[in-house]
């Protein structure tokens, strides 16, 4: 059984040859420059956005203001048991 798709067959013709080649390279630079734009904006956004984050934090730090409630610690501490795989688990 031969499977024919007809947007995958050759074109004969050397003007449709040559249209689909412009047509390719165009479509792959309107997504390249997409992609430029994509990320040129994803750059600023977040270059504004960490400035922004020491900004508010340089301004808590000014003696002058108001002080912010104790911070709870970002460490988590616990019990841990390193479990090796050539012996069962058990638990406790």
């Amino acid at each position: 059984m031969r499977v024919v798709l007809p947007f995958l067959h050759r074109r004969r013709h050397p003007l449709a040859q040559a249209l689909s080649v412009v047509l390719g390279l165009v479509v792959i630079g309107v997504l390249m420059v997409f992609g430029l734009v994509v990320a040129g904006v994803l750059t600023v956004g977040g270059a504004l956005w960490l400035v922004w984050r020491q900004w508010k934090r340089g301004r808590a730090a000014v003696p002058g203001a108001a002080p912010q409630q104790a911070r709870q610690p970002e460490v988590l501490e616990g019990e841990y048991v390193v479990i090796h795989s050539s012996r069962p688990v058990t638990h406790h």
